[in-house]
């Protein structure tokens, strides 16, 4: 296996005959290190690299997230399919904006109560036991709940939401491929997230219900994709004014009703 070091940004970056005070000049002007793919198992010492903004470590071996006290720069980390088991040691990173963390064995989003600035989280097709979804800890929701309007949780076996209400600045949510089935639950957490603007649900129990896109086109009024697809405007318009109709007819009939009622019994 191999261990993420100076040596090996040296022999993948072409500095490896260079002086070493010229490759640690290098490494402070860093912004952007793509080392995806290259059998790491563990974080090593990047300590030089203090004005990196972007780290590609996808695809590798990794098992722990570690040694990033340095990286108070870095805006978007990139750490899917790994074998990653705990979200840990990321306070350092003040100013961390996307994290993504798809395909590795995290049971529980945690860990995050010290990123105010993260914007983007990918968290989807997680290697689950089996029986298991993944579950949140309330207290990184809370941090999160400002700042995250980017939310990525498919293929994780959730069936419910509501604990996800507190997140009021999501616009988008992608959950795609879980178990949710009611509308209930739904209908929580979208009369909270007042500024979504795109929902895919594809792959869950709850689309089969009966018109389930209608219903939730009717929750959310600053919703504009759902489940790929744009809704229109005309669309919108029309199920609104039949809803009204339909409330007003029921009404009517409540009023008749009621009259009716009392001219029977006087």
């Amino acid at each position: 296996m191999v261990r993420l070091t100076m040596d090996l940004i040296a022999k993948n970056t072409g500095h490896k005959n260079r002086s070493e005070e010229d490759f640690e000049k290098y490494l402070q002007k860093l912004t952007h290190l793509n080392l995806s793919d290259k059998n790491i198992d563990s974080i090593g010492d990047l300590s030089f690299c203090k004005n990196l903004r972007v780290l590609y470590l996808y695809d590798n071996q990794i098992n722990q997230i570690q040694n990033l006290d340095f990286a108070s720069n870095i805006t978007h980390l990139y750490l899917q399919n790994n074998c990653i088991l705990s979200i840990e040691n990321l306070s350092p990173l003040k100013k961390l904006e996307k994290l993504y963390l798809g395909g590795n064995y995290i049971t529980v989003v945690e860990g995050l109560d010290k990123i105010g600035e993260l914007r983007e989280l990918h968290i989807e097709s997680q290697h689950l036991p089996p029986g298991e979804k993944l579950l949140f800890d309330p207290v990184s929701l809370n941090s999160l709940a400002k700042s995250l309007s980017v939310l990525n949780i498919s293929n994780n076996s959730i069936d419910e939401l509501e604990e996800l209400a507190v997140l009021e600045n999501l616009t988008y949510l992608k959950a795609v491929d879980n178990r949710l089935k009611h509308m209930k639950d739904l209908e929580v957490v979208l009369k909270k997230w007042t500024k979504l603007r795109r929902i895919d649900l594809t792959g869950n129990p709850i689309c089969q219900k009966p018109k389930y896109k209608d219903r939730i086109i009717l929750l959310s009024l600053t919703l504009e994709i759902l489940d790929g697809k744009e809704i229109q405007e005309m669309e919108r318009c029309f199920l609104l004014n039949w809803k009204a109709s339909r409330a007003a007819r029921r009404k009517a009939h409540e009023r008749m009703t009621h009259e009716h009622a009392a001219y029977v019994e006087f």
